[in-house]
């Protein structure tokens, strides 16, 4: 890898930022999406930090690392603060082609109210949308929610242990307080996991809602 830009990777990269932006995903300029830049390359390209993920160019992207975490070109756009979460689940998945963090609302309202009960997962049973997410059995799933730490490295650290440990995890995860990551073989997959795991949020936030007294946790939901 010399460093340079791959510019169908960049362009594919910017668009899809641009439609989560437009959804409301990606507020002010938090999130960051990246993207393999070939089945079997150590490389990865992903958005740049401190940019609204609405207003990308080709030029807001940075190749990066897997192995060190640093970006490949010494002098250029800094990476994404929350690289290292990213690094984390290619170098445990080979098969891992794009990751996507964001913010939307249903899934971050469910990382805020696992983080209140302090829970380390939240399982969503029976829901057809479990599908979506590709796991063994659709019956039920447990998406793990790690801790915020403000040295997000630390996330990274805990990603990478969560994933030596568990063969059989979702490729979907809740930050506590935070956000929503999604990965998959493609862009595309990555998107369709994170928008599976964002209605599932809203539909059991919905549930709850018809029943004022409900505690998720306690009655099963969640």
């Amino acid at each position: 890898m010399t460093g340079v830009i791959d510019t169908r990777g960049a362009a594919h990269l910017v668009g899809e930022a641009r439609e989560l932006y437009l959804r409301g995903w990606l507020e002010g300029t938090s999130g960051n999406l990246s993207t393999r830049l070939d089945d079997a390359s150590d490389t990865i390209l992903i958005t740049t930090s401190g940019r609204s993920k609405g207003r990308l160019t080709e030029s807001d992207t940075v190749p990066v690392s897997v192995r060190t975490g640093l970006p490949v070109q010494p002098i250029g756009p800094k990476p994404s603060a929350e690289t290292s979460i990213h690094t984390a689940i290619y170098a445990a998945d080979p098969r891992c082609g794009a990751v996507i963090h964001v913010h939307s609302p249903h899934a971050t309202a469910v990382a805020v109210l696992a983080a209140r009960a302090s829970r380390t997962s939240v399982r969503f049973a029976d829901l057809e949308l479990i599908k979506g997410l590709g796991v063994v059995d659709p019956a039920s799933v447990h998406v793990p929610v790690f801790p915020n730490w403000p040295d997000v490295a630390r996330i990274g650290t805990d990603v990478t242990n969560h994933l030596a440990q568990s063969a059989a995890t979702p490729p979907v995860f809740l930050i506590a307080w935070h956000g929503v990551t999604a990965w998959g073989p493609s862009l595309e997959v990555a998107r369709n996991r994170l928008e599976c795991l964002e209605a599932m949020c809203q539909l059991t936030l919905l549930a709850a809602s018809a029943s004022p007294n409900t505690d998720l946790f306690q009655e099963g939901l969640l």
